[in-house]
């Protein structure tokens, strides 16, 4: 019964981790940009798109379509940055243990 109740204080202490660096990620940025920097998305380190800049040149009305791309480029890097930096600081708390993905 000891072991059983040292393996939930384990438990609850990875918990508290995993809390606290999914607060740390919502607190740091990642950035994505499309067309040479023209177009730039920031995202925080949990998902959430936060900005788009657009450099002032790029607004072509005549080129709606490619500007579109970019953006969606951008975004798309910079939420896979995050998933990145997700992947990578709860990786840490959850090395070793052979948890499935998601789980914690």
């Amino acid at each position: 019964m000891a072991n059983f109740n040292q393996m939930m204080k384990q438990a609850q202490a990875l918990q508290r981790k995993m809390a606290a660096a999914t607060e740390e990620l919502a607190e740091r940025e990642v950035t994505g940009s499309a067309g040479g920097g023209m177009v730039t998305a920031t995202a925080t380190g949990t998902g959430v798109l936060k900005q788009v800049k657009i450099a002032p040149e790029v607004v072509d009305p005549d080129e709606v379509e490619m500007l579109e791309d970019m953006v969606t480029a951008a975004i798309t890097e910079a939420l896979r940055s995050a998933k990145a930096l997700e992947e990578d600081t709860m990786g840490e708390l959850t090395g070793g243990l052979g948890l499935p993905p998601g789980l914690m």
